[in-house]
């Protein structure tokens, strides 16, 4: 395991990674780094508001890409979930509403077997 040294807001920190990726950590950092100074030239101060904020920046950019990147087959999908939910929505109230006719038809034939045995009512 490789250790590197970053510095991000004005703090060097060392961080551990896997052997070769000693360059892409380094670029990452400096990437965090660009945001925190973007941060501070609109006047932002104090070490935790700025890393919250360049954390919030970078969160909305990967949003942004994400949504950008995403195939339309995903959008397909999310649709087909939609017409699913709807469908088993629907399979739901006839299963209620079938059940509830049984209920009746089983409530009547037990009236009638009552009063066809002669038997007094419950």
């Amino acid at each position: 395991m490789a250790t590197v040294s970053i510095r991000i807001n004005g703090h060097s920190y060392s961080v551990g990674c896997e052997n070769g990726q000693e360059r892409h950590l380094q670029a990452m950092a400096m990437q965090v780094e660009r945001r925190v100074q973007h941060i501070r030239a609109l006047g932002f101060t104090g070490e935790s508001h700025v890393l919250v904020l360049a954390s919030l920046l970078m969160a909305d950019e990967i949003q942004d890409l994400a949504s950008q990147l995403l195939p339309a087959s995903t959008n397909q999908a999310v649709q087909d979930v939609d017409r699913m939910r709807a469908e088993q929505a629907l399979a739901a109230t006839r299963l209620t509403d079938l059940a509830e006719r049984a209920e009746t038809i089983a409530a009547t034939l037990e009236r009638a077997y009552i009063e066809g045995a002669g038997l007094p009512d419950a």
